[in-house]
C-alpha cells in the first residue's frame, strides 16, 4: 500500500445516474463559483490543488474548512475573477464499481500583483441531503502572466531557404543554465525559448539523444509513444513504432533540436558554482570539449535524471573467487557474447527484465532471475488502455499533461489502485501463472508508488512475464528475512 493514501483523501461513493446531464450541472453552478467560495460550497472531506494560481507555489489544503480559509486568504492578494465555466467540457467520471463525479473545466484571471490567466478544474458531486451539487476536488492552474508569452507555443526556427537552424550560442552570461539534456532539460530549455528567456542546456554526451541512446541496445520504452512527446510538438509522430526503442528516442531528440533551434552545448560539465548574493549571480566553472571556461547565470536548473544515476553495487561474499562476469544494469550493452552460456539477472524491475528478455533471444543455456521481495507487475495494455484516453494524436500533450499533473498524487493513487486493482481481480490468470512459476508477484500494487516514493522497482508488463510464467525465464526467489528486507 502507498504511503500516498495516508493524505485524508477518499474517492467520492454518492450515485450519479447514468441520465444526469453534466453540462446542466456545471452551468448551475457557475453563480457559486462567481462568489467567494465558502465551506457550504464543499464536501466535507473536499481537496483544492493549486499549481501557481493563488498560492505561487504548489499547495494541497483538505477539507472544507480549510479551503474555505485559504481561498480567501489568496484571494485578497491575488484576486481572481471573472470566472467562466465551460459546460461542453462537462463529463461524468467513472473509476470502479462505485466512484463517480461530474468534471468541468473553467477559466478565470486574476488583477493582483502579477494579473495573470489561469485555467481549472471542478470535480462535484451530489450533496448527500439531495439539495444539488457540492465541490469534492477544486483545481486552480495558473497558465501564463498577462502580456507574456505562451509558454507551450515555440514556432520552428528557418533560415530565409528554408532550412532548420540552431539555437547555437557562445554567449558567456544568460538568465539560466539547465544542467542536463534529457527529457526534462531539453523540455525546460524548450519553456524557456517560448517565454524569451535566455538559456543554455549544458550537457556532458557527446550528442543529443546520448542520455538514451547509451543505454543498453535491447532498452525501449514501456509507455506508449503518445506518452513521450517533448512540448510544442508530437515529437514522435505515427511512423514510429508504439513502444520506442533507445535509439527512436535519441533521434526523435535530435530533429526537435533542430526543428526548434534549442541552445544546447554537448560535451559540457559542470566542475564548481560560485553564489554572489551581492549581484544574485551564479559563476559556473565548466569543462566544454576538455577546456575551461566559466559563465554567469541568475539561475540554475537541475535536470540530472532521477536519483542522479549514480549506480549502486550490492556487496557479495566470494566474488573475487567467481570466475564469470559480474556487471551492473549500466554497464550491459547485450548478450550475444554469452551464446550457450548460463544468465543470472539479480533483480526483477523494469531494466532487468529487459536483459533477461535479451538473453533469452541471445540464446543463453538458462536465464534466472533472482528476486527477494514482492514485484509489482502492471500489464502495459492495461496502462496504454488508460493513457491512450488523454494522450493520443487528437488531444495536444501540453492539455493532457495539464489534466493529469494538476491532480493531487494521494488522488491519483486512490484512483489508479481502484482502477487496476479491479481490473486484477477480475484477470487473476496471468499472476496465478506468474507464482506458480515462483515468480513472487503484487497484483494489487501502486504505481504511484513506484513513481513517486521508490522511482522504480515494479514492471510494465510488455511480454516478458509470459516467458517467466511458461519456463522460458527461470525465477528464484530468496526466502525474505527481516534482515534481509
Amino acid at each position: 500500500m502507498s504511503s500516498l493514501v495516508s493524505y485524508p483523501v477518499s474517492l467520492p461513493t454518492l450515485h450519479i445516474p447514468p441520465e444526469t446531464d453534466p453540462s446542466a450541472v456545471a452551468k448551475s453552478f457557475i453563480t457559486s463559483i462567481s462568489t467567494t467560495l465558502q465551506t457550504h460550497h464543499f464536501v466535507s472531506d473536499a481537496i483544492w490543488r493549486d499549481t501557481f494560481a493563488l498560492t505561487g507555489t504548489l499547495r494541497t489544503f483538505y477539507s472544507a474548512s480549510s479551503i474555505a480559509t485559504a481561498w480567501k486568504e489568496t484571494s485578497c492578494i491575488a484576486k481572481p475573477g471573472p470566472f467562466t465555466i465551460k459546460p461542453e467540457t462537462a463529463t461524468i467520471i467513472r473509476i470502479g464499481e462505485n466512484a463517480s463525479w461530474v468534471q468541468v473545466e473553467f477559466s478565470f484571471e486574476t488583477s493582483g500583483s502579477p494579473p495573470t490567466t489561469c485555467s481549472g478544474y471542478l470535480s462535484l458531486v451530489p450533496d448527500e441531503a439531495g439539495e444539488g451539487w457540492r465541490i469534492w476536488l477544486l483545481r486552480t492552474i495558473l497558465e501564463r502572466l498577462k502580456g507574456q508569452a505562451d509558454v507551450d507555443v515555440l514556432e520552428p526556427i528557418q533560415h530565409t531557404n528554408g532550412t532548420l537552424t540552431n539555437g547555437h550560442s557562445e554567449n558567456s552570461h544568460f538568465d539560466c543554465v539547465v544542467i542536463g539534456g534529457g527529457q526534462a532539460g531539453l523540455s525546460a530549455g524548450g519553456r524557456m525559448k517560448a517565454l524569451g528567456i535566455s538559456y543554455v542546456i549544458i550537457d556532458r554526451n557527446p550528442e543529443v539523444g546520448d542520455s538514451w541512446k547509451s543505454r543498453y541496445n535491447s532498452a525501449r520504452l514501456h509507455t506508449t509513444r503518445e506518452y513521450a512527446h517533448l512540448p510544442f510538438d508530437r515529437t514522435f509522430p505515427d511512423h514510429y513504432q508504439e513502444y520506442l526503442t533507445k535509439d527512436d528516442l535519441a533521434q526523435g531528440y535530435k530533429n526537435w533540436v533542430a526543428k526548434f533551434g534549442i541552445n544546447i552545448w554537448q560535451k559540457t560539465v559542470p566542475v564548481k558554482g560560485t553564489w554572489d548574493p551581492s549581484r544574485s549571480l551564479w559563476t559556473l566553472d565548466i569543462l566544454r570539449n576538455g577546456i575551461e571556461r566559466a559563465i554567469t547565470c541568475s539561475y540554475i536548473v537541475l535536470a540530472g535524471g532521477g536519483g542522479s544515476q549514480h549506480p549502486t553495487y550490492p556487496r557479495y561474499a566470494d566474488r573475487d573467487v567467481f570466475e564469470g562476469t559480474v556487471l551492473h544494469s549500466v554497464d550491459f550493452k547485450d548478450a550475444s557474447a554469452w551464446k550457450g552460456k548460463h544468465g543470472v539477472v539479480v533483480g526483477t524491475a523494469n531494466t532487468a527484465h529487459d536483459i533477461a528478455d535479451d538473453m533469452l533471444t541471445a540464446g543463453l543455456a538458462s536465464t534466472t532471475m533472482v528476486q527477494r521481495n514482492t514485484t509489482y507487475v502492471l500489464p502495459g495494455e492495461w496502462f496504454k488502455k488508460t493513457a491512450d484516453m488523454s494522450y493520443n494524436s487528437k488531444i495536444p500533450t501540453e492539455v493532457a499533461d495539464r489534466a493529469g499533473n494538476s491532480n493531487p498524487y494521494a488522488v491519483l493513487d486512490i484512483m489508479s489502485q481502484t482502477g487496476l486493482s479491479g481490473l486484477a481481480r477480475k484477470n487473476p490468470e496471468r499472476f496465478d501463472a506468474l507464482e506458480k512459476a515462483g515468480f513472487k508477484v503484487d497484483r494489487y500494487g501502486s504505481i504511484m508508488h513506484h513513481i513517486a516514493n521508490r522511482m522504480g522497482g515494479h514492471y510494465m508488463d510488455v511480454g516478458v512475464s509470459k516467458k517467466i510464467a511458461n519456463g522460458e525465464v527461470s525465477a528464484h526467489a530468496f526466502p525474505c528475512t527481516k534482515k534481509r528486507c
